[in-house]
């Protein structure tokens, strides 16, 4: 296996795993921010609201990394 190929499946494996933590902290910010947000203080909707944006463009990002290392591995990109 070739260096580079080695790089495109850490890099494969990496997105996989920031898609994942990212989405649980997407659906957590989201929950905190909105139905609990009664609960909370207002500096914590704000960080709720905050990382809610923050989550996100981490989700984006770590998708694109994702279909980058598949289509360079020569894999289906889906």
């Amino acid at each position: 296996m070739a260096t580079s190929e080695r790089n495109m499946e850490q890099m494969l494996k990496r997105s996989n795993l920031a898609l994942l933590v990212s989405l649980v902290g997407v659906v957590a910010t989201v929950v905190c921010a909105y139905p609990l947000a009664g609960g909370l203080s207002l500096p914590a909707q704000v960080a709720a609201h905050i990382f809610t944006l923050l989550f996100a463009t981490t989700l984006k990002l770590s998708y694109i990394t994702r279909l980058i290392s598949l289509r360079r591995l020569n894999r289906p990109v889906h």
